[in-house]
């Protein structure tokens, strides 16, 4: 990777650098297999490719209701203030919220080695940096990780929000991110692990989008619009 032309990178979080994709997936079964159980009828038990395919990289509630229409389940949207045993949307993103930050608590979250080797190394060439993640989590996450003072950006699902800009797979979280660092976007690279993060890199004119394969395929990765796809970031050194 020649990072000569670069003037900054905007990372994903979850699964780009922290292993907290495992800790949301964990939530996200626990919470969607009390869902399906509650069915009249037997559905199919919820798996990994559930995940990857409806869930991964898109706003809570998004992922919640993306994945009931999957199978057929209709409950109403609610409110974000909703308590998490009430049957909306998002009563379910609530609830699913809830146990990610029991899992956090309780176990704490370490960056991915590699990934913390590629920071390092962009902080020693003066590279600007920002994290960009869909997740309202993610300022507990990054101080979790002891990594909160590399990135002077943060655009999460909060700011998202406040800001009224739409999520992935729409590039304009990203586009945010750089523009708070000052940057052009065509001067930045996008470091993404899901396919509607890549997607989001892809369209919003940036200098490269690397996708991180974690569990959803070098050529799925690709084929949404990744320029090349590792399996560890260390391999960009």
């Amino acid at each position: 990777m020649n990072w000569d032309p670069v003037t900054a990178v905007l990372f994903d979080l979850d699964g780009v650098l922290t292993p907290t994709a495992t800790v949301h997936m964990r939530a996200w079964e626990v919470m969607f297999t009390r869902v399906l159980d509650q069915q009249p009828n037997p559905m199919s038990p919820y798996t990994d490719q559930d995940y990857f395919a409806y869930i991964d990289g898109k706003p809570r509630y998004e992922g919640v209701q993306s994945f009931l229409d999957a199978h057929g389940i209709d409950l109403p949207q609610g409110e974000p203030s909703d308590p998490p045993e009430r049957q909306t949307v998002c009563g379910l993103g609530n609830r699913k919220n809830e146990i990610f930050n029991e899992v956090l608590e309780g176990e704490g979250i370490r960056a991915y080695p590699g990934s913390l080797r590629l920071v390092e190394a962009l902080e020693q060439r003066g590279i600007a940096m920002a994290v960009v993640s869909s997740s309202k989590n993610a300022p507990v996450v990054l101080s979790s990780a002891g990594l909160t003072d590399r990135f002077p950006v943060l655009v999460d699902g909060t700011v998202a929000t406040r800001e009224q800009l739409p999520g992935k797979p729409r590039p304009d979280t990203y586009r945010y991110a750089a523009e708070q660092l000052g940057h052009d976007p065509a001067g930045c690279v996008v470091v993404e692990d899901a396919v509607s993060g890549v997607q989001a890199g892809a369209a919003g004119g940036f200098a490269r989008v690397i996708g991180v394969d974690r569990g959803a395929g070098r050529q799925v990765l690709l084929d949404a619009g990744a320029d090349e796809v590792v399996s560890d970031l260390a391999e960009l050194i």
